[in-house]
């Protein structure tokens, strides 16, 4: 069956997510940045919808190559969603010469016994993709979250569909990075992926009266008819 996860930052798109039929939540705060941790409180909120959802556990922007404090807000972090009740976490890290951080990620993994874990866009980031992906299989990850080692998963497809084969029912190749209705089903056909993720959301205008104050902008709604669109576009391509 084919899934489409929506990643959200906001409790409006929690609740946008809930009421227009994805299969899965990818909760962050900042996608500004890529996404980072998200608070408790969103957890929870999260934790009360009917979707499963997956945290992000990102501790700051930048560089995905983390020192031991912030592994271990990492394994708080874990910690947290599990409590919160959610369905699992998205981890990543590298080493500075361009390896997923194996060491790192395995320590975080036994925080996450009966947890769902995504490999996340770090990913594309690794100097070689099919050792990469040997080992979130071997390190029993659920899925990657890949755009195929290019900025956009139209622009990677090709990779992508090297991923998938590759994979061959191990892991499931979850792809993301400018994916819409419009070019859903075109990558679904290309890859022969059975998993896609955006984000659908729609700007919000920043008030004149506060844009001096470097408060930053408001996020994007996420667009709950957009996401309906995207589903039914994915579904009908799978």
């Amino acid at each position: 069956m084919m899934r489409v996860e929506i990643c959200v930052e906001t409790p409006q798109g929690i609740a946008a997510v809930n009421a227009a039929g994805a299969d899965r939540i990818e909760l962050c705060a900042s996608l500004g940045v890529g996404g980072l941790t998200p608070g408790v409180g969103l957890m929870r909120c999260a934790a009360r919808g009917h979707v499963p959802t997956l945290a992000m556990i990102r501790p700051r922007a930048g560089s995905f190559i983390f020192d031991g404090d912030e592994a271990a807000v990492m394994i708080d972090d874990i910690n947290a969603a599990r409590e919160a009740g959610l369905t699992g976490v998205v981890l990543g890290a590298i080493t500075p010469d361009g390896h997923l951080d194996r060491d790192l990620l395995l320590r975080l993994s036994d925080y996450c016994t009966g947890m769902e874990r995504t490999l996340h866009r770090v990913f594309d980031l690794v100097r070689d993709p099919a050792e990469a992906l040997e080992f979130a299989v071997e390190a029993g990850f659920t899925r990657i979250l890949t755009s195929g080692q290019r900025p956009t998963a139209s622009q990677g497809q090709a990779c992508l569909a090297r991923l998938n084969a590759q994979a061959a029912g191990r892991i499931v190749i979850l792809v993301g990075s400018g994916v819409n209705a419009g070019n859903a089903g075109a990558l679904i056909r290309a890859t022969g992926v059975s998993e896609v993720h955006a984000s659908c959301r729609r700007s919000v205008p920043l008030a004149a009266d506060d844009a001096g104050f470097g408060f930053g902008s408001m996020p994007g709604l996420t667009d709950p008819d957009a996401i309906r669109v995207l589903v039914a576009a994915a579904r009908g391509a799978g």
